[in-house]
């Protein structure tokens, strides 16, 4: 199967058929036919979800929204010869957050509701692909804590495009979260009628030591992220032959440098999801990392701590995006907005600049704009 026409079809068969062609899908996908929007008496009970995992939900969030909260920009506004400039920062309006189905993923709206929360975002609408007909109480539970109240039980390419066309609910600005190869393909083909975070692929994670490097730890690290899937990709990069040569059941490529120096200059060429340094004097490589979703120091700063508890976001770039995307942040659910009040004399000594550049790029009416400011008769509306 084509895979581009294949969504495409669907996402067309939405735009046109509206809520009829997303409950049909929903139906043909996911083997569901009841109503889609969780109501308030669908929320978990202490049965479903325990006091144990409660607490731990909690305080996840709690070291999430302490360290996302570092991160909303201020606006920036600065006077200069009696002119204004500068960038002022907006949440945007609606977003919608796709949690994947299968084994529940908690952990991925805790990571995407939180900055938008501390973003100032309106309206955060969440949806789910069904399993028996519900959406995992956990991630429930998250929504709970979070205040966020509209859920939807529904997944894959059908609830891109309900969230993307306003298909049963109001459309959303941007839209967040990993998925399935069905919902990353329909994100990517969305794109402009809404915004997207951006394409996950395979989990990924490269570790660079050397031999004062536990090895039991460096082979549980590695094995920690091959979990997240088949397609899953790992690396170590060493200068320790017997380290490299005792972690050869790890499930990771082994590749073998001369220094620390070149281990980091391979992790460039990488630009891996997660990068662990796990090396005497780790923190002297920070210099040199140029490509990396996210950097973990020492022994016990392992990837999968960052996945749930750490409270630095996991949303990261995947497949060598990180040469040129980052790590999700507050920042990713505002807008920056350019601001400029240029005042009189201001504009009359440097708007020659923009004259010169209107005759450059053969652009007239600008050149009538800005010379209809030259004009003295303007003087006395001024």
């Amino acid at each position: 199967m084509d895979l581009k026409p294949y969504v495409a079809e669907i996402l067309a068969d939405i735009e046109s058929s509206g809520q009829e062609a997303v409950k049909k899908y929903s139906e043909k996908f996911d083997n569901y036919r009841g109503s889609l929007r969780v109501e308030d008496t669908d929320f978990p009970g202490p049965d479903e979800v325990t006091k144990e995992e409660r607490k731990a939900i909690q305080e996840a969030i709690g070291r999430v929204r302490q360290h996302h909260k570092r991160q909303r920009p201020s606006d920036d506004l600065y006077l200069q010869a009696g002119s204004i400039y500068g960038t002022v920062y907006r949440p945007l309006g609606r977003v919608g957050i796709y949690v994947p189905g299968g084994s529940p993923l908690p952990s991925t709206l805790i990571m995407t509701g939180v900055p938008a929360q501390l973003a100032g975002v309106d309206d955060i609408v969440v949806v789910s692909p069904p399993s028996d007909g519900e959406i995992d109480p956990h991630v429930l539970y998250v929504a709970e804590v979070l205040g966020i109240g509209e859920i939807y039980r529904l997944g894959g390419a059908q609830a891109i495009g309900a969230m993307a066309y306003g298909t049963g609910l109001t459309p959303v600005d941007k839209i967040f979260g990993p998925g399935n190869r069905y919902v990353n393909e329909a994100k990517r083909q969305v794109y402009g009628q809404v915004g997207i975070d951006s394409l996950a692929g395979p989990s990924e994670v490269c570790i660079i030591a050397d031999e004062t490097a536990d090895r039991d730890l460096v082979i549980a690290d590695l094995r920690s992220q091959l979990e997240h899937g088949d397609d899953s990709l790992a690396w170590l990069l060493t200068t320790s032959v017997e380290l490299g040569k005792n972690c050869e059941d790890s499930g990771a490529e082994i590749e073998f440098k001369e220094d620390l120096s070149e281990c980091v200059a391979r992790a460039n060429e990488l630009a891996p999801e997660h990068l662990q340094i796990m090396v005497s004097e780790g923190k002297d490589l920070l210099d040199q990392v140029r490509n990396a979703g996210a950097v973990y120091f020492g022994d016990f700063t392992p990837a999968a701590a960052a996945d749930y508890f750490l409270g630095v976001n996991h949303v990261l770039p995947t497949g060598g995006a990180a040469r040129f995307d980052s790590v999700l942040t507050v920042r990713d659910f505002m807008k920056p907005i350019s601001v400029a009040s240029t005042g009189k004399e201001e504009f009359r000594n440097i708007s020659g600049i923009g004259k010169q550049l209107t005759k450059i790029e053969n652009m007239p009416d600008h050149l009538k704009s800005l010379e209809a400011r030259d004009d003295e008769a303007t003087d006395g509306g001024s």
